[in-house]
């Protein structure tokens, strides 16, 4: 019998993964929470509250604890996170489980120690480790980084893009850009607004996001629904391909200029790895018609989006926290 189980937590801005040793990737659901307000409590978490968004329910906040791959709100962080555990909490062991969890490169000592704070103040408690992402990231994309092995890779979140150079489990070089997925959706949300006198919301401007990506999409537009700007009355609207492009634009600038520079930066021992290796895209983001080419231009070597990118960093935490288990460690980038 195992007596203490692990679990790996891909704690994102848009969707939380949790792993459990023995069962694989038990929950994947929306970092969403919803209050009732009128009692005080816990109305509904993940899907459940992610599908009340926007739609103002009487007495109903939605909160999305999260913000650019940290926590914001601590308390509805801790409500969220717990209820998932305990959802995922079929587990063998007779200790409490040891978790890792994924947190952004650039994340200061205080949004780690939220972190920490999140999962060890109520039950079930847990024994937190956190991980840097691109590392996880790195795992996950296939990359065999014992020996002093290295890597590239490129994670685009909901709230963050880390663009990373690792080697023998460590990252060498990272940059964690506060520009990804979410600041997207507003960009086009905005780009609606102000060109075509339509209010969308947030999951309306993320489906034409992966509809027609950078490239302006397969037909060029894409069909969308809101509200008219000066008669506030739902309206059907055929957004341009080129507006969601535009809108875009700044954001995948910023990432391929990262990447960019990021290459410019990364010692010559580990040069070869990166070219033979490729730069591995992974996160939601990775699936965005049209980044892969345009980060391989800027970069001047080959992109490839990893298999499976929305779960890439929560199997390479898993990977981790099972070398890890049979006594291999896999170096400092597990930190208490």
């Amino acid at each position: 019998m195992r007596f203490r189980s692990s679990v790996a937590i891909d704690l994102g801005t848009v969707n939380t993964l949790v792993w459990v040793a023995g069962r694989g990737i038990v929950l994947e659901e929306p970092s969403a929470i919803a209050i009732d307000t009128a009692v005080g409590k816990v109305a509904a978490v993940g899907d459940a509250a992610d599908a009340l968004a926007d739609k103002e329910p009487q007495d109903i906040e939605v909160i999305y604890p999260l913000r650019d791959g940290v926590i914001a709100d601590l308390d509805a962080a801790v409500a969220m996170l717990h209820a998932f555990l305990s959802r995922s909490r079929r587990w063998a062991g007779l200790l409490r489980p040891n978790a890792l969890v994924c947190v952004p490169s650039g994340a200061t000592p205080v949004e780690r120690r939220s972190v920490v704070a999140a999962l060890s103040v109520r039950r079930p408690r847990c024994n937190v480790r956190l991980i840097d992402e691109p590392v996880a990231a790195a795992a996950g994309a296939g990359f065999d980084l014992t020996g002093g092995a290295g890597g590239f890779v490129v994670d685009i979140g909901g709230g963050t893009t880390e663009v990373a150079a690792v080697a023998g489990w460590r990252v060498v070089r990272a940059q964690s850009l506060r520009k990804a997925g979410n600041a997207m959706d507003e960009a086009i949300v905005q780009a609606a607004r102000n060109e075509l006198g339509l209010v969308i919301s947030q999951r309306a401007a993320r489906q034409l996001k992966m509809t027609l990506g950078v490239t302006g999409g397969a037909e060029g537009w894409a069909e969308a629904v809101g509200l008219d700007v000066a008669q506030r009355a739902p309206r059907t609207e055929y957004v341009p391909g080129g507006l969601v492009a535009a809108a875009l634009e700044p954001i995948v600038a910023a990432i391929a200029g990262a990447v960019h520079e990021m290459l410019s930066d990364i010692p010559a021992g580990l040069a070869e790895d990166v070219v033979r290796g490729k730069i591995r895209l992974a996160g939601g983001g990775a699936l965005l018609p049209g980044l892969a080419g345009r980060i391989e231009t800027a970069a001047g070597i080959g992109a490839v989006v990893v298999e499976d990118p929305l779960r890439c960093v929560v199997r390479g935490a898993a990977e981790i926290l099972e070398r890890n288990d049979k006594g291999r460690t896999v170096g400092p980038g597990l930190r208490r």
